[in-house]
This record gives structure tokens, C-alpha cells and sequence, in this order.
């Protein structure tokens, strides 16, 4: 059997890695199809290269679609939607895994996929109930498998000049709308006890309507008890596994996060793009926090950065204070966290696979 992962941003890989390892473990072929309008092809050779896969690259989704027909591969996995599906083979079916867990209403769209990977099993029952028609198999989130199978390493605190000793803050922000540039320049000094460490969104990297966010990312990285990643390490699974407490906005990371049952911080202060800010402030509400998830009570909640100089301490000292809530998100919205989500995703596509006879 053969898989492509369609990549149209390098930060999918993190969902598809497990995935791909799966496969790989039980003697099928992978291969992805990454796209360079939107990913820098020199800058992440090494990350491919260590996934040990085959990598074509296209300049749009007609060029991946006329690769796909030649290809005929049994399956495809999606990271979201795709507009040639029409172009695909008959042997070859299409399936939609999500690279994140979000609020977004988008989620909830109708997938035109043959099926939908789902993670908890409050999204399950919702999404059900708006296409019953469609096929969806409820299977964790792939992306935290090695977190909850050991396969996982931390940061090396030596290596990075860190005091293991001490407690490590994890901000983990993403790129739009986000708290990133309402952190001061300076905040790394406010924790002079704390390890800091900053995993921004691969796009604060690399979209040039960010470079702001990189100049904070710089001031930052100044200080000794603070590290930056750099924009090669896409996975956030080390700076989770190495961490005490995460601060973020309203993304999947504050999920992913809490299913290790660790606090987390929910920054409700952003930079607004202005097409989101005065008049147009509707249509930030609608996108981002119209949807069926209520982030309340998955941990503390910081209106300013200021606040965040006794909420951090606080939930360092009393790690358990929101454990009860975290549970419930995480058997809601992320799933079972057993690390065999993968497992569950390559059982289904080795039983519904489509024989060259069935196209």
C-alpha cells in the first residue's frame, strides 16, 4: 500500500510523522507532496530528510493533483481541503486529517473526503450530527502518540545553558491574532527563577507580514534563562515534554498541552490584524469564538501580561487546581491518549484500502 501525505504547510508534518512511522513499521510506502508557494524548500530539506520519505514538490494544487492521478496511490491524507479531488484516480481515496485541534468554526465543515479521522469524542458526536452521511472514525490525536508511548525526548537543559532544577514556562503562541507582541521585550526577565521557552508558529518565521514577531523573538533570546526554537524544530513535543506550564491563546496547542494534565494559561490578549479590529471586530468573534468549544475552563485566563506575574506562580504552586477540568477536555477533545491514534488511523486504511481491480 501507498500513502502521500499532501503538505501544504510544513507545519502538518508533526500530525503526519507518527502516521508515516506506522506505515513505515508495517512495510507499506510513503511519500509527500509539499508545495513551494508556501514553504521554503531549501530551509526544510533537513526535516524531510529525517523523515525518510519521499518528497516531490509542486507549484499548486493542479500540478499535486496531475502527480496524484500518475501516482495512483491507495490512499491520501489531507491536512485540510483540497479542490481537485475530481483528478484523483478511482484506486485512490482521499482522507482528512487535521493538523491541529482548533475552535475554529471551519472545522466543522463537511469533509468531501472518503473519511474524516476524529479525535474526542464530544467533536465526534457533533460533527455526526450535522452529515450523517459522511464517514468519520473517532482516533486520537496522531501528533501526541510519542508523549504517551515514550518514543519522545526532552530538551538537553545543559546543552542549552537551562537549570533543569528549576520550573520551566512554555509560551507557545501562534501567529494570528496572537498575545506574541503584547509580551514585553524585557519578559523573560520578570521570571528570573523560571527556564523560558518560546516555540513561536512556523509562520512567524516564515511570512514576511511577521517580521515584528521575529524582532520580539530576537530581544528575547538574549536572556540566560530563556531559549528560542528555531525554525526547524517544527514538533512542540520536546518543549511539552520539558515543560511545567504552558501559556497560549485560543489554539490546539492549549489542548495538547492539558492532556498531560499540566496548567495551562489562556492569554486573552492579542495583537489584532485590522481587519479584525473598530467596525470589523464581528468577524474576529465569529471565527474565533463562535464555535462549540468553551475554552472557560481549561485553566486560568490572563487579560494583560500582567497578570501573568501571579497567575504563572500560582498554577506552578498548585498544578492541580484545574486537573478535573483538563480531564474533561481531553476525553472530549482530544481523545484517547494511549499513543496508538496512529495505530487506529493505518488499521482503518489498510482495511478500506481499494484494490487496482476496485478503480
Amino acid at each position: 500500500m501507498h500513502v502521500a501525505f499532501d503538505t501544504q504547510n510544513v507545519y502538518y508534518l508533526p500530525q503526519y510523522a507518527p502516521v508515516l512511522q506506522e506505515l513505515s513499521r508495517r512495510g507499506h510506502d510513503s511519500s509527500f507532496a509539499c508545495y513551494s508557494a508556501k514553504n521554503s524548500r531549501d530551509e526544510f530539506a533537513s526535516v524531510f530528510e529525517a523523515l525518510n520519505a519521499a518528497v516531490h514538490w509542486f507549484g499548486s494544487e493542479e500540478e499535486a493533483a496531475s502527480h496524484y492521478a500518475s501516482l495512483r496511490p491507495e490512499w491520501i491524507v489531507f491536512g485540510s481541503g483540497f479542490q481537485h479531488l475530481d483528478k484523483l484516480d478511482a484506486h485512490t481515496q482521499p482522507a482528512q486529517l487535521g493538523h491541529g485541534i482548533g475552535p475554529k468554526p471551519s472545522y466543522y465543515k463537511k469533509p468531501p473526503m472518503s473519511v474524516r479521522f476524529i479525535e474526542g469524542a464530544a467533536r465526534l458526536e457533533i460533527i455526526r450530527k450535522r452529515y450523517p452521511k459522511a464517514t468519520f472514525v473517532q482516533a486520537g490525536f496522531s501528533k501526541l502518540d510519542p508523549l504517551f508511548n515514550g518514543t519522545v525526548e526532552g530538551l538537553d537543559f545543559e546543552a542549552l545553558g537551562l537549570d533543569r532544577s528549576r520550573p520551566t514556562i512554555l509560551f507557545a503562541p501562534t501567529f494570528n491574532p496572537s498575545s506574541l507582541e503584547r509580551f514585553p521585550n524585557r519578559w523573560p526577565e520578570d521570571f528570573p527563577d523560571c527556564n523560558v521557552l518560546i516555540k513561536p508558529h512556523s509562520f512567524t518565521y516564515t511570512r514576511s507580514a511577521y517580521r515584528g514577531q521575529r524582532k520580539k523573538l530576537r530581544s528575547w533570546e538574549r536572556f540566560p534563562n530563556s531559549h528560542v526554537a528555531s525554525p526547524q524544530e517544527l514538533s512542540l513535543l520536546p518543549y511539552m515534554h520539558s515543560s511545567d506550564i504552558l501559556l497560549s491563546e485560543a489554539s490546539s496547542t492549549l489542548f495538547e498541552f492539558a492532556s498531560l494534565d499540566r496548567p495551562v494559561v489562556v492569554c486573552n490578549f492579542f495583537k489584532l490584524k485590522w481587519t479584525y479590529r473598530g467596525p470589523l471586530k464581528g468577524r474576529f468573534e465569529r471565527r474565533f469564538r463562535s464555535g462549540d468549544i468553551p475554552f472557560g475552563g481549561i485553566g486560568a485566563h490572563a487579560s494583560s501580561y500582567r497578570d501573568l506575574l501571579h497567575i504563572i506562580p500560582e498554577q506552578l504552586a498548585s498544578p492541580e487546581t484545574y486537573s478535573a477540568q483538563r480531564a474533561q477536555f481531553t476525553f472530549d477533545h482530544v481523545g484517547p491518549i494511549d499513543g496508538h491514534a496512529s495505530a487506529r488511523i493505518v488499521d482503518y486504511l489498510e482495511q478500506h484500502a481499494r484494490s487496482l481491480t476496485d478503480g
